[in-house]
């Protein structure tokens, strides 16, 4: 039997009768079993048992047609508008088949819809049980529909249904994410039977707004604590920054599931406690607990952050050796950790083996290849993912900008700015017209740069003005330079980084006493700098290194490594930069300063360790020094090695003397 594509969503009776016999004999019940079998998988079968179901009649049978707008609702076909027009034809539905259509509108992220469905419903006089509630407060939760939130609340109390749990939990949610944790209480303490779902609920509400001393005693309090219960509170207290307090609850638990060992995850790599991550990751794999797709993805994201290859690449290993097919969330993080790794090409190859990919996975591959300087790779892929269907959204442009920004195509940017709205329909951001300001100011239009910002439709971030001061950095603009950076100190009066530029333009230009003050605002204003750290992955082991910290065991060996290979390299025609150094010293002295860059502390340990021929791969938390840019191009022809660097802003790959970013950075 076919049907067509446009299926009617309801015919009249007298077509019935002119069916066969066969289809006019299926029982309810072979239908209900039609639906919840291959019709959940296949929007070719729904329509097919769509088209039986209203010719037997069976339509007019609510949980018939229940049951069918709950599959065309499943977020696996992206069919909710076809869903509602079915609805619109279901002959005064009742509750079973509202709460199926709100439900469905709030799986499909459409939590407005979810709660004009429960209009409706009241409309309808339909009576809402109690199955309706929960999903509609989750739906108020993810609309942010404070009002009609309370308004659900009191139709609540009014139907009688306060005492049921499930309703009360999402109820304290609901209030505990607009930020109103009195509300939630009082759901909680309403007739004391709460039970340790709703104080895991409350306790998350308390986090959630910050009030941790009252999570903790609502937590201490309880006699009946579930393992989800110290769940909450680890994953609360490490958003709340308290990571070490995090991890001595997360010690404490006698019992721990998969969530737990999550949300310590989670909470590290969310502090940006990328080593310690792992470690947990490691302790998890010693305790022989297997780890879901969720979990998988989060370790790789820290893998990323700190170009831990090896670690990355056991877990690719992992999944294949254990069947575990690359879902998009799963694949999309070992493309962008693979990227990050500096290897785009065991990226590439991940990328074009997913079957299935959403726009944030061709996202990946486009910012991967941007921060590697590969702009027109970027730019190629961007239009192959618009023939693929994919529309692309901000972020989507956010990467080919960058893309262009690290590459010099002015003209090129300054064309996808320009053709945002009309093109794609998205108005531009801040990050946008910051992309294009750093695209102009890395090309020395500084004075275009600035006309940029001051045409944007929004007052200029710090971080638009910070892409100015680093480009008059970089052409040596010291009057535009001072201007925006005393801007730059007063919208972010605690950023080291921004007096560390703007010495810098100082130091440049011989401005010493400039620099002493700079540095005498520091101190009084309490600000503490970065410290510069670089790290190399080395046999599934990361090792940090830091200017002036002698803790490494191999420490010893470095320093002799370090300054045999500065005399060879000035053998080969290298001089230290010395204008990088931001004190008046002597120019010997600079040059000490400059050799022990973590950097080059790095570099010397993956000469020592790997084998001659051996990619040496480094990833800096700052953006390296031109003195080491410069060093870095001589050590890959003098000791004929490929480097690959990844900085706070960018990719270099280091060959046979040249760099990636072909000096422009």
């Amino acid at each position: 039997m076919s049907t067509t594509t446009n299926l009617p969503y309801h015919l009249a009776p007298k077509d019935f009768s002119t069916e066969n016999k066969f289809t006019s004999q299926l029982s309810q019940k072979t239908i209900l079993d039609l639906l919840n079998t291959k019709s959940s998988t296949s929007l070719h079968h729904l329509k097919q048992v769509h088209a039986v179901a209203l010719r037997t009649g069976h339509f007019q049978d609510h949980y018939v047609s229940g049951t069918l707008v709950k599959c065309y609702a499943n977020p696996h076909f992206s069919n909710l508008n076809f869903a509602l027009k079915v609805f619109e034809y279901v002959p005064n539905p009742n509750v079973f088949v509202f709460n199926i259509i709100i439900k469905g509108c709030l799986q499909n992220n459409e939590p407005c819809k979810a709660i004009w469905c429960y209009y409706k419903m009241m409309v309808a006089h339909a009576r809402p049980n109690k199955f309706t509630y929960p999903t509609l407060f989750k739906a108020c939760t993810a609309a942010e529909a404070a009002e009609e939130g309370v308004q659900v609340h009191a139709h609540v109390i009014k139907q009688g249904l306060s005492g049921d749990v499930h309703i009360r939990s999402a109820g304290i949610q609901m209030y505990g994410s607009f930020g109103e944790v009195e509300g939630a209480r009082r759901m909680l303490d309403e007739d004391g039977n709460s039970d340790v779902i709703c104080f895991n609920a409350m306790i998350d509400g308390y986090l959630k707004c910050g009030e941790v001393e009252a999570a903790k005693e609502l937590f201490w309090s309880m006699e009946d604590k579930n393992v989800g219960s110290w769940n909450v509170m680890v994953s609360g207290m490490a958003k709340c920054g308290m990571i070490e307090e995090a991890r001595e609850l997360f010690n404490e638990m006698k019992e721990k599931n998969e969530i737990s060992w999550s949300a310590m995850i989670d909470g590290y790599i969310k502090g940006g406690y990328y080593k310690e991550a792992l470690e947990v990751f490691n302790v998890m794999q010693r305790e022989e607990i297997r780890p879901r797709k969720f979990v998988l993805s989060s370790v790789l994201a820290a893998c990323a952050n700190l170009g831990a290859l090896d670690q990355g690449r056991w877990i690719h290993a992992y999944v294949n050796n254990n069947s575990n097919s690359f879902d998009a969330v799963l694949g999309t993080a070992l493309v962008d950790m693979y990227a990050k790794c500096g290897r785009l090409d065991m990226a590439w190859d991940v990328f074009e083996k997913m079957e299935k990919k959403e726009v944030f996975t061709w996202n990946a591959m486009i910012c991967g290849l941007g921060i590697h300087g590969r702009a027109e790779d970027a730019i190629e892929l961007f239009f192959k993912m618009q023939k693929h269907k994919f529309r692309p959204n901000g972020i989507t442009l956010l990467g080919v900008l960058s893309a262009c920004a690290h590459s010099g195509m002015v003209d090129e940017g300054l064309t996808i700015l320009n053709s945002m709205e009309e093109l794609y329909g998205i108005e531009p951001g801040m990050e946008h017209y910051g992309c294009v300001v750093d695209l102009l100011g890395r090309a020395g239009l500084l004075g275009e740069a600035e006309e940029v910002m001051y045409s944007m439709p929004m007052e200029p971030s710090a971080a638009v003005w910070g892409a100015l001061l680093g480009a008059c950095r970089k052409h040596g603009d010291v009057e535009l330079g001072e201007r925006v950076g005393k801007i730059l100190l007063e919208l972010e009066p605690q950023n080291s980084g921004r007096y560390a530029l703007l010495s810098n333009i100082y130091a440049r230009a011989g401005r010493w006493d400039d620099v002493a003050n700079v540095r005498k605002l520091m101190k009084e204003r309490g600000v503490k700098t970065s410290t510069g750290i670089s790290m190399i992955d080395f046999d599934g082991v990361v090792h940090e290194f830091k200017m002036g910290d002698g803790s490494h065991p191999q420490m010893k060996n470095i320093y002799l490594m370090l300054k045999n290979m500065i005399k060879r390299l000035k053998t080969e025609g290298y001089s230290p930069n010395t204008s990088q150094v931001l004190f008046d010293i002597e120019e010997e002295e600079k040059e000490a300063e400059l050799q022990y860059h973590s950097e080059k502390l790095a570099i010397a340990f993956g000469l020592i360790n790997t084998k001659p021929g051996t990619t040496i791969h480094v990833v800096k938390n700052l953006r390296m020094c031109e003195d080491c840019h410069s060093a870095f191009k001589l050590i890959s022809q003098v000791y004929d090695r490929e480097i690959i660097v990844r900085d706070r802003a960018r990719y270099h790959h280091f060959k046979i003397g040249t760099c990636s970013c072909k000096d422009f950075w």
